[in-house]
């Protein structure tokens, strides 16, 4: 797969790093400093503006001013803090925990009724796009223009929610600038903006993995409508032609007993299998990814479709690789490592398990 970066970024993640001064009190001549980072796209917005020359940078809650180096509440003038630019090359040894284990998912999940290969969700997503069976991206190109101005103006619809407009602006800006460009120029752009730390993917996983519990069935079908649209044009990979077979993945997590107990009951019935409803974050790194929670996934993809989202990520280190909606798993076994005093659950992955091979349950289990 090709490398991918930003035009206007110019690859700025990589090699330059914003930072503010957040011990408690900046101008104490006394006080050890502090700094720390922004997020991704402040980052983004930050250097794009000192680039161009601008006087500020506008953030959500702040605005920096260039002259004075400072970062200045939106709301309060008085409230300031020292910031500045590091010139360097990144180098993030480390998972990002929130990325790669994730909160657990609600109790209230229902098991029973069989999804299929396809997430309900991009199912809901085509049926609100009014799509025929061979409308994609990747066959008709004459959709991508409408496709990523609907994503654009969702993206922007769910960061004002939380207020995080300046960001959702800064991703909607770099969506639009391929509306004219081919699909996989496009998909690249779409799952290197799913690889930021960001809202984007937060949100958008959060809402699908809510799929089967009927208690929050509203919640992900509102989201249907804003970020569908993107979540369809990443699900639309032209480079994921053939599926991925004999590869092994890792993933963290905090598991409680009922929990640990729910996966070693279905250890025990060979038929038993359930889904991804969500894009799941896995590490081809095992020692990386044993570094969270009390358990650690061991997944063993048979075969399915799993994307390779390390040589578009500003986080080459964690060596990322997504699966997709709709694949599905068979737990093989559950046990106990008294070196790591870590749950080692061991899953095999497959795109499709036959409804006549055995019993199907929505992934009311954390993964």
């Amino acid at each position: 797969m090709a490398s991918y970066a930003p035009s206007i970024s110019n690859n700025s993640l990589k090699h330059v790093e914003w930072m503010w001064q957040s011990n408690p009190n900046p101008w104490s001549k006394s006080e050890p400093a502090k700094w720390s980072h922004y997020s991704d796209l402040e980052n983004l917005i930050i250097e794009e503006a000192f680039q161009d020359k601008q006087p500020q940078a506008l953030l959500d809650d702040y605005y920096i001013d260039f002259k004075s180096n400072r970062q200045i509440l939106n709301t309060d003038n008085d409230k300031q803090r020292p910031i500045k630019r590091v010139e360097r090359k990144r180098e993030d040894k480390h998972l990002r925990e929130a990325r790669f284990m994730d909160l657990p998912v609600g109790k209230g999940r229902s098991f029973g009724g069989q999804y299929g290969w396809v997430s309900p969700f991009v199912i809901e997503v085509r049926r609100y796009l009014k799509l025929e069976p061979d409308d994609l991206p990747t066959k008709k190109p004459n959709m991508i223009p409408m496709l990523i101005e609907k994503a654009a103006r969702g993206i922007i619809e769910e960061g004002k929610h939380i207020r995080k407009e300046r960001e959702a602006e800064k991703l909607a800006k770099m969506l639009r600038e391929k509306k004219n460009a081919g699909m996989e120029e496009v998909w690249k752009c779409c799952a290197y903006l799913y690889t930021l730390e960001s809202f984007l993917y937060q949100t958008l996983n959060a809402a699908m993995r809510l799929i089967g519990d009927r208690e929050h069935e509203q919640v992900w079908r509102s989201k249907v409508r804003t970020l569908g649209p993107f979540c369809l044009l990443l699900w639309d990979d032209p480079f994921n032609t053939k599926l991925t077979t004999k590869k092994t993945l890792y993933r963290g997590a905090e598991l409680n007993k009922e929990q640990i107990a729910s996966y070693e009951e279905m250890a025990k019935d060979d038929k038993a299998y359930g889904s991804f409803q969500a894009y799941t974050s896995c590490s081809r790194n095992r020692k990386k990814a044993e570094e969270f929670g009390n358990t650690l996934f061991i997944m063993e993809v048979m075969i399915a479709f799993i994307a390779d989202l390390s040589p578009l990520s500003e986080y080459g280190n964690e060596e990322e690789e997504l699966v997709t909606p709709g694949v599905c798993f068979r737990v093989k076994s559950v046990e106990f490592d008294r070196k790591t005093n870590k749950h080692l659950i061991h899953l095999l992955l497959r795109q499709r398990f036959s409804s006549k091979q055995g019993i199907f349950f929505p992934t009311n289990f954390i993964i």
